[in-house]
């Protein structure tokens, strides 16, 4: 169902008769680059729940793309109860945005209290104990959304008109800038919060050494449990941005997050920049490969799975991962 995020328009341009000469050549390269850093821009928002999950625990938490499901699932119902009968326009935009800050909110909860109950008594225990206990959290997520929403799937309207917009020969929609400008904003955000502000300072802290952060006077566990809240928001975010595109249903998540998994992987695990490099480059990748190489739309999950098969070969740190040797 991710092969269909983000923008109808995108589906048609890619199977277009290729236009010809210099400047058509150079209007279909921008369309599908567009479409690339669309879909990347989501990559990445889910790519930093992983990446500053590991950057601090050393594991991957394999319930987020669950938590991007079950604040999908939020918002879509805070959209619909204060949007009621109304249509595109002013109100239903702001009825969208304040779905997305509810559905930030309950994830943040739901992700502190995941790590609280599922990963915080295993942190000593050994490294597949908490990844066991991750993989069970995400199937729990995953039947209890089924058992109390059903397996319907649902769609979230547009808050807006989201006709195409046409500027020498390349498309874009009111829905694809939303999701450029959100995404940027959001990513500009953290770099800022994890850079500048003293919690941020202390996250950074405790992923090199909590016990050395300890030490000078920081909380563990509760710069945990923020980190933990951070990247659920951002999980938020993305399932409010990709639901105006895709159905919602119970299993939403897994390969959204599994795609953004490998993002955070090729661009170096455990790094931002790496994350947010990493989800352009399959965003674009992906794009790219449809239209240049003519892989067919239903094969197009299979690029995030080749692509992190030869970083793990070439480069098994990542993009912008470096090789860290343990002294024993």
């Amino acid at each position: 169902m991710v092969a269909n995020v983000i923008c109808p328009v995108r589906i048609a341009a890619l199977h277009a008769p290729c236009r010809q000469g210099f400047f058509g050549i150079m209007a279909s390269f921008f369309q599908h680059f567009i479409n690339g850093i669309t879909l990347g821009g989501v990559y990445a928002l889910v790519a930093l729940g992983y990446t500053m999950v590991y950057g601090i625990l050393k594991f991957i938490n394999f319930a987020h793309g669950d938590i991007l499901m079950w604040g999908s699932y939020v918002g879509l119902f805070t959209y619909n109860a204060i949007r009621g009968s109304a249509g595109p326009g002013a109100f239903s935009i702001f009825a969208f945005f304040v779905a997305m800050l509810v559905s930030c909110v309950f994830c943040a909860l739901l992700g502190m209290s995941v790590e609280r109950v599922a990963y915080k008594p295993l942190r000593k225990a050994e490294r597949l104990a908490p990844l066991l206990s991750a993989i069970g959290v995400s199937y729990f997520l995953s039947n209890a959304a089924q058992l109390l929403f059903g397996t319907q799937s649902r769609k979230m309207d547009y808050p807006f008109d989201n006709s195409p917009i046409s500027f020498l020969s390349v498309s874009i929609t009111p829905h694809q800038l939303m999701v450029l400008a959100v995404s940027a904003a959001s990513m500009a955000f953290l770099i800022f919060f994890i850079n500048k502000t003293k919690t941020g300072k202390a996250i950074r802290a405790t992923s090199l050494d909590q016990d050395a952060a300890a030490l000078m006077g920081i909380n563990p566990d509760r710069i945990i449990s923020v980190t933990f809240a951070i990247g659920s928001v951002f999980a938020a975010i993305a399932g409010m941005l990709v639901s105006l595109d895709i159905k919602i249903y119970a299993t939403m998540g897994m390969m959204l997050g599994m795609k953004a998994f490998v993002a955070a992987v090729v661009g170096g695990i455990g790094d931002i920049a790496g994350a947010v490099l990493g989800g352009i480059m399959l965003g674009l990748l992906e794009t790219f490969g449809i239209a240049v190489l003519h892989i067919p739309v239903g094969y197009k999950d299979s690029i995030a799975f080749v692509v992190l098969i030869l970083i793990l070969i070439v480069k098994p740190s990542g993009i912008l991962g470096k090789n860290i040797r343990e002294k024993v």
